[in-house]
């Protein structure tokens, strides 16, 4: 006799993991800073200890897509808690630069198990409309927890709490996620789904996911890129680095869990376009900017990143169903593998530029700000692509797509 399968309790679990990733995510670009001055890191070095998190995750959420239905979700999170567990440790008593990179790793390989788990589990628990709401109300935890990791962060670092201290704090939602899914009932797969490897590979040669593949790319990078520099990049324009976070990921953590309501007036098409609109501004004004200013851009900017990755999520598991666990694992990790490639590339930007400044002899009144400003702007392009990509993408829909009618919206509750 099967168990019941415990709807809530899975989804809070898939809640507090996500939540472990966005304080890994927070906590890392807080104490960036100190690890620099402790290893005497260059920004390129600090690029690329960044890039393992990334890396780490596509590895994972790759793997993790191909064998889904041969071992589950729950074994998937074993291995995340294991992962976690050894990433946050080594981190702690990292040696150097290539101690923090293995270290790195570990924490983005937990990381991109998260997602491989929970994304398909949440979408077996769900359909239609709902499960639009609840991805989005789930990936409302990554900068749910990022808000969280930002503001102890910075407390944690004003009141001189060293780097060390901060990350143990991560072992918190780490171990009680592990509780709360130890013996728990998962449930079967959407038979759709799950009914071949071969069959998942071949949908994923569709147009649509083709299309989403590329711009899965983009979207990433639009996020993550400056986010994850934030603690330097902002750190000479008049506004704290760590608040700016903390109200960038506040407002996509409300923005998510109204996603429901914000879809169904703009469907996912239009959210996407919307979200580019959006990012494009907040970017730029980031990069012209200063003062209290910086949180006017950090709005625009949350609003505009918002909805990218769970309505890509989603978008993909919708429209191109029998892609599987495997496709929403690859798109998800193409994501992640693109923003891994430019963390090094971004250090080398903010390295050269204040080169470049020096080298000339120009007096500038604060090269720190002019470099990372500069940078900013570079990293408008990518989102101001995704403007004519999301509209050609919205016109193309709007004439071929019919969405599935659900008439029932539930959970599910057995197994």
């Amino acid at each position: 006799m099967s168990k019941q399968v415990n709807s809530n309790a899975l989804f809070l679990g898939s809640c507090l993991a996500l939540i472990t990733t966005g304080l890994t995510f927070s906590i890392r670009a807080g104490i960036l800073p100190q690890l620099g001055a402790s290893f005497n890191l260059s920004a390129e070095q600090l690029g690329f200890i960044n890039s393992m998190w990334f890396l780490g995750f596509p590895i994972s959420m790759i793997l993790g897509g191909l064998f889904y239905y041969k071992i589950g979700p729950a074994n998937i999170m074993r291995i995340a808690f294991v992962s976690h567990t050894l990433g946050i440790i080594l981190t702690i008593f990292a040696t150097g630069y290539t101690s923090l990179l293995v270290s790195t790793l570990f924490i983005g390989f937990g990381n991109g198990c998260t997602e491989a788990a929970c994304n398909p589990l949440i979408a077996d628990l769900y359909s239609g409309k709902r499960m639009d709401k609840m991805l989005n109300r789930f990936h409302m935890w990554f900068p749910g927890g990022i808000v969280l990791g930002s503001l102890i962060s910075k407390f944690m670092t004003d009141f001189g709490a060293s780097w060390q201290t901060q990350m143990w704090i991560i072992m918190v939602p780490t171990i009680l996620y592990a509780i709360i899914f130890w013996g728990k009932a998962f449930p079967e797969a959407k038979q759709e789904a799950a009914a071949s490897i071969s069959n998942n590979f071949k949908a994923m040669f569709s147009p649509i996911f083709i299309f989403l593949f590329c711009c899965m790319a983009l979207t990433a990078i639009s996020e993550f890129g400056p986010q994850q520099w934030v603690g330097i990049i902002m750190a000479d324009s008049g506004a704290s680095p760590m608040l700016i976070l903390a109200l960038v990921t506040g407002v996509m953590a409300v923005g998510r869990f109204f996603a429901g309501s914000v879809i169904k007036v703009l469907g996912q098409t239009g959210v996407l376009l919307f979200s580019a609109v959006f990012a494009t501004i907040g970017v730029y004004l980031f990069s012209v900017v200063t003062g209290g200013m910086a949180y006017v851009a950090a709005i625009f900017f949350a609003v505009g990143v918002c909805y990218f990755w769970p309505t890509m999520i989603a978008t993909t598991a919708q429209r191109v169903p029998l892609s599987g666990a495997l496709g929403m694992s690859i798109i998800g990790g193409v994501g992640m593998f693109s923003t891994s490639i430019f963390q090094p590339i971004i250090g080398r930007w903010i390295d050269k530029s204040k080169e470049t400044v020096v080298a000339t002899g120009q007096t500038v009144e604060n090269i720190d700000l002019a470099v990372g400003q500069a940078t900013l702007a570079k990293l408008a392009i990518f989102p101001a692509i995704l403007i004519v990509v999301f509209l050609f993408f919205y016109i193309w829909q709007k004439r071929t797509y019919k969405p599935e009618v659900h008439p029932e919206d539930s959970p599910v509750e057995t197994a």
